[in-house]
């Protein structure tokens, strides 16, 4: 029996996600084409826009233990498919897509969709012991779910440990069939993912996973120490960092292009704990989509992303003939250690003589604010007739969230007198249960979690000022339970505590609208009158700002059990993170679905 899947047909076999410590192949990523195929039946589409329904092809790729280098160093690493970065899926708005993740390293796996809503479908989401128990060693699991109203770029990475730094890749979400772009449709596509490289290994050190020991090892000496991690050695644009001085041998990416056609860059920050500058000498970007939600166009020439965060761009190719290049840099405005190492490609008109010269282009400071401001502050909602910005004009709960450091206990960490580095919300460090909080809660579990997490912090003081005297966290498992189509607003409060930072907060099973922004602390009387709105950008995953606020709405129309968190990894293993429990609805469509008979175990 074939089951027909978006402009797909499938027969039997689904999807499928193969791990194994196996040597990276590096591939371009140019749009749809057989070429991205990987194992499995899934979708292709090769002209973007087909005329009829096409079959799938099936695709086997086999991995093996082998070696890769990066920096000149070698090792082998965990991957999908043996291809770093992963594969890319391609799908339409309103397919329903199934992916059969097959374990085969000795880690426990997840894989979130990063930005799906997961509408009823929480069990898909990916996060572990947050709505599934990971996939251990030897097992499989399918992740069934249905890309309702989305289109765009988006990334899919692994939510366990820091397994993310290798194990990543993008979704694309193309257009129902027959709907044009609201902009001049480009070219040619091509995925641009941004990363990091860490090739040394001890316990603090923690980027792109180039680890010589292992990770759960490594991860939990790093607790144990109490000591920060170090800084990645340098930054990847499609898994290449270009060049690196003292390693001549290292290549970079190359994006080829045609004089005078347009191309749409899917560009995608799969970093673990740094944002980024993206640039290409003498050339104009022009922005259309951010987190698979289009905005009004503008041209820039340099864009700010955050780990987690996707900006699709029109990169008309109108220079001169020859090549340009392109590079990703470090974004940081506070007084923190980053890697200063400047990830290059080139772009290379097709014309080109092979020993032109290649155009360079100045590289913004690492505390370049704004620089990063004046991309975010030109970001608003497409708001057309067609894709409305749906923004809660009132809100039924108003909460505000301190994100930022502190301290906890730490008996084991002599280095630090006793204490390790924490992050908190609202003074909350969460710890991470052993059952799947969604499970606790669809199956009434006791004792897995409790469901008073703090509205406001415990006490206020000058979150951008001076630091209380008591930097002591509090720990706990804790969510906060909002009725369903509830309206909500979180006004997330960056603070000073141990330093301040800019936290990328990504929410899980929803959009959000970007109402408000700021320096300093929030004025709950003063602020609320700026806001926008009327074409607020709707994104997945926002920045709070350092030493300032941002304030996001939402309607609480999807039923299940959804994290919110700091897409910095090492903020969120220190426990910058916190669940929503949207309660069920009264209507047949208004409640969480069952869960999957093959949902792993515990």
């Amino acid at each position: 029996m074939k089951k027909q899947l978006g402009h797909a047909l499938f027969s039997g076999n689904n999807l499928f996600f193969v791990f194994s410590d196996a040597a990276p192949v590096v591939h371009e990523e140019t749009g749809p084409s057989e070429a991205n195929l990987f194992s499995g039946k899934f979708l292709i589409d090769p002209k973007q826009v087909p005329a009829k329904e096409v079959k799938p092809i099936a695709r086997l790729h086999k991995v093996v233990m082998k070696k890769t280098t990066r920096l000149c160093s070698s090792k082998p690493i965990v991957t999908v498919n043996g291809r770093f970065p992963g594969p890319t899926i391609y799908a339409r708005e309103d397919d329903t897509v199934l992916v059969n993740v097959v374990n085969h390293v000795k880690y426990n796996v997840s894989i979130h969709w990063h930005g799906i809503r997961q509408f009823r479908t929480g069990w898909a989401d990916g996060p572990a012991y947050i709505t599934q128990c990971p996939i251990q060693p030897g097992q499989n699991f399918v992740y069934n779910f249905t890309i309702s109203g989305q289109r765009g770029t988006l990334l899919w990475h692994a939510h366990i440990l820091w397994l993310r730094a290798t194990v990543h890749g993008a979704i694309v979400i193309l257009p129902k069939l027959g709907v044009p772009y609201p902009f001049l449709k480009p070219h040619k596509e091509i995925v641009i993912i941004l990363g990091e490289l860490k090739i040394y290994a001890s316990f603090f050190h923690t980027s792109w996973e180039w680890w010589k020991s292992d990770i759960e090892a490594v991860i939990d000496e790093a607790l144990k120490s109490g000591m920060a991690p170090n800084v990645s050695d340098a930054h990847t644009i499609n898994g290449l960092p270009g060049f690196v001085p003292n390693c001549p041998s290292q290549g970079g990416f190359t994006l080829k292009v045609k004089s005078g056609k347009a191309y749409m860059l899917r560009i995608i920050n799969a970093g673990l704990n740094e944002e980024l500058f993206f640039k290409i000498a003498r050339h104009k970007l022009t922005v259309v989509e951010v987190d698979a939600t289009y905005i009004k166009p503008f041209q820039i020439d340099t864009i700010e992303i955050a780990p987690g965060q996707t900006t699709s761009a029109i990169l008309k190719a109108d220079q001169c003939p020859g090549k340009y290049v392109v590079t990703a840099s470090p974004f940081l405005d506070t007084p923190v250690e980053v890697d200063n190492m400047t990830a290059t490609a080139t772009l290379h008109y097709s014309s080109t003589v092979a020993n032109s010269p290649t155009t360079f282009t100045s590289i913004p400071p690492t505390n370049a604010t704004p620089i990063a401001n004046k991309f975010i502050e030109s970001l608003r909602s497409l708001n057309s007739k067609t894709y409305p910005a749906k923004v809660p004009l009132f809100v039924d709960y108003s909460l505000f969230f301190t994100v930022g450091l502190g301290f906890f206990p730490c008996p084991t960490c002599k280095a630090t007198n006793g204490i390790r580095a924490a992050a908190d919300i609202n003074n909350v460090t969460f710890v991470m249960p052993t059952t799947a909080l969604l499970q606790a809660h669809y199956f009434n579990i006791k004792g897995v979690f409790t469901d008073d997490f703090p509205g406001y912090p415990p006490f206020v003081f000058n979150y951008t000022g001076d630091p209380p005297k008591n930097f002591q966290t509090t720990a706990g498992t804790k969510v906060y339970r909002l009725p369903y189509d509830s309206m909500v607003q979180v006004v997330l409060q960056g603070t000073t505590v141990l330093g301040p930072e800019n936290h990328p907060i990504h929410l899980h099973g929803f959009n959000f609208f970007v109402v408000g922004r700021g320096l300093g602390n929030y004025n709950p009387k003063k602020d609320p009158k700026r806001f926008n709105l009327v074409d607020p950008v709707e994104r997945n995953t926002i920045g709070v700002p350092s030493r300032g606020w941002v304030a996001i709405r939402f309607r609480a129309d999807n039923p299940g059990v959804w994290f919110l968190h700091c897409h910095l990894e090492v903020h969120t293993t220190w426990g910058l993170k916190m669940a929503f429990l949207v309660e069920n609805g009264k209507g047949p469509n208004e409640c969480l679905l069952a869960p999957p008979k093959d949902l792993p175990k515990c």
